[in-house]
């Protein structure tokens, strides 16, 4: 009787750690990233499955507790270290930005909601997903109205036969609202064409557009670009 109360309660962590990894897997898959609701459906359970091998240790060590006992805490402490491989590969750098970290750490967090549904804590397990869903999906807009810097790698080229140099480069960003945080040169081949790049700053999200309007009217400007760097 006891063993199959036993085998109820596995099934039932389980299928909650599945509900629960889905969750938040699909708040992820629906902001398009690429480790989304299966993944984090199977990393929540995988956990969970893996606790249950140590909470129910007395089905399957069939010796007895005086001889051999097994910590729980050890195989919770092996699995978070474990899942830094599948979060290392949600990582990507692109260019100088890097995405992926929140993707990462949603999966990490997940990681830990299926092992509090191996142990059978259901309570910090459902506290733990409504938190993980609000910090996914309320804290973003309000991240977007904080007052924060916004990061920009610009690089301008000039035509070979431009007069411009680094101080029109600092005008044109300055005059946009922006900091410049450092400043690099290059001479490209042939053409002799000067490129200057730079990594510029400021809290106005709608300063780069009017930069990049600024530099699309500019007959002189070769080729420019400007990409965010934030994480």
């Amino acid at each position: 009787m006891q063993l199959d109360a036993d085998l109820v309660d596995m099934a039932v962590r389980i299928l909650v750690s599945l509900v629960a990894g889905a969750v938040i897997g699909y708040e992820r898959s629906y902001r398009g990233r690429p480790a989304g609701f299966r993944t984090h459906a199977l990393v929540c359970m995988a956990s969970t499955v893996l606790m249950l091998v140590t909470v129910y240790e007395s089905h399957w060590v069939q010796t007895p507790d005086t001889l051999i006992r097994l910590d729980p805490t050890r195989m919770a402490q092996g699995i978070m270290t474990g899942i830094g491989f599948l979060g290392a590969g949600v990582i990507m750098r692109e260019g100088l930005s890097v995405r992926g970290l929140t993707t990462a750490a949603s999966i990490w967090i997940t990681a830990a909601i299926g092992v509090l549904a191996g142990a059978g804590f259901y309570f910090p397990l459902v506290l733990a997903v409504v938190l993980t869903l609000g910090v996914l999906s309320v804290f973003r807009s309000i991240e977007v109205r904080m007052p924060t810097q916004a990061y920009y790698h610009f690089e301008v080229r000039f035509a070979p036969d431009s007069e411009h140099g680094e101080q029109t480069v600092r005008e044109f960003v300055t005059m946009h609202g922006f900091t410049v945080a450092n400043f690099s040169y290059r001479l490209d081949g042939e053409g002799r064409v000067r490129r200057y790049t730079t990594t510029i700053a400021s809290t106005d999200r709608t300063a780069a557009g009017r930069l990049a309007t600024t530099l699309n009217d500019h007959s002189e400007v070769h080729e420019y670009r400007i990409a965010p760097t934030s994480d």
